[in-house]
């Protein structure tokens, strides 16, 4: 028998602390422009067994997820996760509450932030990393329609500005 220090050094990616790159699965593209996001936190999930793999298919929807702290626990509500397809029966449902794995004293800041009047905690995105199922989740307030319009009249002008400089020649930061 081969003594563990002379096994192949490709066994496993940890065993060389070569992390897995983080790849995107799902993202709240909406939340950004109807929310004004404060701080954002990384969360696992606890999910079955079909919803792992129809997650790694990227079949998940954001769209009206929100996080509900109930009992000392956070919860992820409303985001879908399509039925895995080569699954049986025994399928998961599509839209049930999902735990939040998160820090005691993360959930106890949240759970405060959120009695205040107009805080909420949605998902922003959800990714792979090194093999576990994260969400990223932010701490948000809504916008006013006026901050909505400012931003995107904000964001016109820097397309214009950085056109305009790009026809005189002048090179742009960023591009």
């Amino acid at each position: 028998m081969t003594p563990f220090w002379n096994a192949p050094s490709n066994i496993s990616r940890r065993a060389n602390n070569m992390a897995e790159p983080v790849r995107t699965v799902a993202t709240n593209r909406k939340a950004r422009h109807e929310y004004e996001i404060l701080e954002t936190y990384e969360a696992g999930i606890a999910l079955t067994g079909t919803e792992i793999k129809s997650v790694r298919e990227g079949r998940v929807n954001l769209q009206d997820g929100f996080v509900l702290i109930k009992d000392g626990e956070a919860w992820l509500m409303n985001v879908h996760i399509a039925p895995y397809s080569h699954g049986s029966l025994h399928n998961h449902d599509p839209r049930r509450p999902r735990k939040l794995l998160l820090h005691k004293w993360e959930i106890n800041r949240l759970a405060g932030r959120v009695r205040e009047k107009g805080w909420t905690i949605i998902p922003l995105r959800m990714y792979i990393k090194n093999g576990w199922a994260k969400v990223e989740i932010g701490l948000a307030r809504g916008k006013k329609q006026y901050d909505k319009r400012r931003d995107i009249a904000k964001r016109e002008f820097e397309r214009e500005k950085a056109r305009y400089l790009k026809r005189q020649g002048v090179k742009v930061r960023g591009s």
